[in-house]
Parts: C-alpha cells; sequence; structure tokens
C-alpha cells in the first residue's frame, strides 16, 4: 500500500532507518531508490568484519539479486548527539568494516556508506563562511571525512530550521525559514545572500568540511522537515507553516536550485517524514512530521495528493496505524522528483 502511495506522487527515493526485508520486497521491481541504515545499537558488532559481511548478506545481498536498488547504507545515526561513547569509538571502524565487506562481495562502488549527522556538531555556523565543527567532534570527524573522500560518499546532515525558529521566534524572522520571499541576510566575508536558513546551515556544513582540509566532499540533507502540530511551548508547529515550509522546498528544488556557495550544484533532501508516528515519544511534535496520516490522508495540501489503497480488514487497518514508526523519508531528489 505504501508503495503504491509513493509511486502515485512520483516519488523514486526512500530513506529507511533500518533494512526491513518487508518494505524492501514491497517495492522490488518499482525503481524506487532506498538508503537503508544500520541502527546505533548495531553499530559496535559491526566493527568485526565477519558481522560485517554476514549484516549484507542477510540485508543486502538477497534484495539487490532480486532487483532491489540499494546505493547507499548509513551506519548510525547522529552518534555525536548523545554520550554514547561506545558507539563514537566504533562508528568509523564499523563504517570501514562495511566497506570493505561490499568490497569482498563485489559491492564497492555500488553501494556507498557514510552516517547522517545532527547539525548539533557545528560549533559556528552563522555566517555559513565561517562554519565550523564544535572543537569536540572534530577528532572525530577528521579521519571521517578522509574516509569519505577515499570513498566518493557523501556527507548526511539533518537540518531543521523550526528548532531555530522555535526557540527564538522574536528574532529568528519566520518568513527566512520558511522560504517566503525576504530581504535575507547577508554573508559579511563573501557577500552572498541568503534568503533560507536550510541552505545559509548546508553551506555552513560545506565551509566546516573545508576548514578541516575537504572541497571533494558533497553534503547531503538527510533530514528535514516542519511538524504540522506541537505543544503549547512548540512555536511555530502548525499545518500551515509545515505546509508552507515543505511546498515552497518542493518548488526549490523543482528549479535545481543550489545554495549561494554552490549554486551550480542542486540540494539534494530528504523529507521527514511519509506518515504522523502516533506512538514515537517526546514532544507532540515528534509525533507530527508526517506528510500523511496513515490512512493516506493528506495533513496538509502541498500538492502530493496521493492514493493509499484500502486495507483489506479492520485488524489490519490497526497495524498499519501502529506500525507507523518504521520510519519512511521522502526522498526529494532533483532529477527523479516530478510533480504531476
Amino acid at each position: 500500500r505504501v508503495s503504491t502511495l509513493l509511486r502515485s506522487i512520483k516519488i523514486s527515493k526512500v530513506k529507511l532507518y533500518d533494512a526491513d526485508p518487508h518494505v524492501l520486497r514491497a517495492f522490488l521491481g518499482t525503481g524506487v531508490e532506498f538508503v537503508i541504515g544500520i541502527g546505533n545499537e548495531h553499530v559496535p558488532a559491526m566493527v568485526s568484519s565477519t558481522v560485517a559481511q554476514a549484516w549484507l548478506q542477510q540485508h543486502v545481498v538477497p534484495h539487490l539479486h532480486a532487483g532491489a536498488r540499494i546505493t547507499c547504507i548509513t551506519v548510525g545515526n547522529e552518534a555525536f548527539k548523545g554520550n554514547d561513547t561506545a558507539l563514537q569509538a566504533s562508528l568509523l571502524p564499523a563504517m570501514h568494516s562495511v566497506h570493505q565487506a561490499l568490497g569482498a562481495l563485489g559491492l564497492q562502488g555500488r553501494v556507498n556508506v557514510t552516517t547522517a549527522h545532527s547539525l548539533d556538531i557545528m560549533g559556528v555556523s552563522y555566517p555559513p563562511s565561517a562554519g565550523a565543527f564544535a572543537p569536540g567532534a572534530v577528532p572525530h570527524l577528521q579521519p571521517f571525512l578522509k574516509f569519505l573522500s577515499a570513498t566518493r560518499a557523501p556527507f548526511l546532515i539533518n537540518c531543521y530550521p523550526f528548532f531555530a525558529y522555535k526557540d527564538d521566534p522574536a528574532r529568528v524572522p519566520l518568513d527566512y525559514v520558511l522560504f517566503q520571499p525576504n530581504a535575507g541576510v547577508t554573508d559579511p566575508n563573501t557577500g552572498l545572500n541568503y534568503d533560507n536558513m536550510l541552505y545559509a546551515q548546508v553551506d555552513a556544513v560545506y565551509s566546516a568540511i573545508k576548514a578541516l582540509g575537504h572541497t571533494d566532499v558533497d553534503v547531503k540533507v538527510s533530514e528535514t522537515g516542519w511538524p504540522s502540530r506541537g505543544d503549547p511551548d512548540e512555536v511555530g508547529a502548525t499545518p500551515q507553516h509545515a505546509g508552507t515550509y515543505i511546498g515552497n522546498l518542493l518548488r526549490r528544488i523543482e528549479m535545481k536550485q543550489g545554495t549561494p556557495l554552490r549554486p551550480a550544484v542542486p540540494i539534494d533532501v530528504y523529507v521527514f517524514a511519509l506518515f504522523n508516528e502516533n506512538l514515537k515519544p517526546g514532544p507532540a511534535s515528534e509525533r507530527n512530521y508526517g506528510l500523511f496520516y496513515p490512512d493516506g490522508t493528506p495533513v496538509y495540501n502541498v500538492g502530493l495528493r496521493g492514493y493509499l489503497p484500502p486495507m483489506a480488514d479492520s485488524q489490519g487497518a490497526r497495524q498499519f496505524t501502529q506500525a507507523v514508526h518504521v520510519i519512511l523519508l521522502i526522498a526529494i531528489a532533483t532529477v527523479a522528483f516530478a510533480l504531476s
């Protein structure tokens, strides 16, 4: 049913946080391209080449042989956001191990290996040209960037302008974070003008990467979105603002627009998320990032009116509603996304 929905709205790229075989089998023959993930809890074990190869044999190889399009594996997610030192210490060795196992299976170059970072790894993000990683993250990121450069894999960053607006609505202009017309902010060092916060965040990451000696690593936004509902203290979490943010972002992508620092390189963005997540803990916003309700009804209208076939029975419908914590991200690809 989800496969039918995504095809009906012309989505051709999806990011998963795991490698659920039921999901991958459901998309066989559709041409949809997948980023799959190894959860943080499994990362330390992946340091073993034997474990890494066994994981690939179970979760990747059969689906590729069946015709699935898996192009990237993310090892962990936002590993440096918390204080899990064991996870952080094992992240890069695990990535090396998975990469080497791909080579042993003849898949090197066909599937790349990376991880996704929270914007919390940034120590300085304004102005974009002064972007720098937090001092505590630099020792981890130096060898990590060397690995990405050598394997031609992207640097994935999760960017949410919503958080900046929620934390300081009096000083962060709403039009600036929602891609609405505004005078923008000019970087005093480069003279480049930014009319939205997302592009400024991406260029700050590019500057931080360059400060560590790399200009050959592409930055991709592995998550961005805006909640349609939140708690009373979550300013800006409304269907109107969510629809404006996503709708304007889609229009920028349709234009194949790049950031001011890299105008010729169309920005690559994954939108979080396909469905609202009724079982997710935390503030109300965490359960309301979806573009759709579990029955396929749009939460707000940005032109993505798809078709979700009816569930055969009410028990199945209940199971589907409670399964929305199996998270899908809609991947908006500059060359693959088209509005119908």
